[in-house]
């Protein structure tokens, strides 16, 4: 759930791999839930589902309801960004590190608008029955393993 899908799909790893995996985890801060939470919803990850409502426009309703109350919208609302903008499957589209740390500390700049994740475009086009099957989303394969001894 951490690995850029350049280094997942090539094996290709830059700075920019690190970039994903803050995204990643930044999103998991703010919504309290893990990126493979929802492998038996509608959705295939937290970046689908974020990217969801941030296209309906409903990104409050990614914020964790246990800090929804307390917290500043606006600085929550910068974290979703920048949590966004991180994940883009294009490494040159992702921000640099330094970037993001200007980018979550200061207090009004514009943002970049986050393009909408591919993979996350092309699973959700096949559909969930596909994957699902009406079978449980995670499967357990039994497998013998025999070690063999010369005599």
């Amino acid at each position: 759930g951490y690995m850029s899908p350049e280094y997942t799909m090539k094996g290709l790893f830059s700075i920019k791999s690190d970039v994903y995996s803050f995204g990643v985890i930044l999103l998991e801060i703010v919504s309290g839930r893990k990126n493979t939470s929802f492998r038996s919803s509608d959705h295939t990850s937290l970046i689908g589902y974020a990217w969801d409502l941030w296209d309906e426009n409903k990104l409050m309703e990614l914020i964790d309801p246990s800090i929804r109350d307390s917290c500043n919208p606006n600085e929550v609302m910068k974290c979703i960004r920048v949590g966004m903008l991180c994940v883009q499957d294009s490494a040159a589209l992702r921000p640099k590190m330094e970037s993001v740390v200007l980018m979550l500390e200061r207090e009004s700049q514009t943002l970049p608008v986050p393009r909408e994740p591919t993979y996350t475009s092309i699973r959700s086009s096949i559909g969930a029955d596909f994957y699902l099957d009406g079978q449980d989303a995670v499967s357990s394969n039994d497998v013998t393993v025999t070690i063999v001894s010369g005599r």
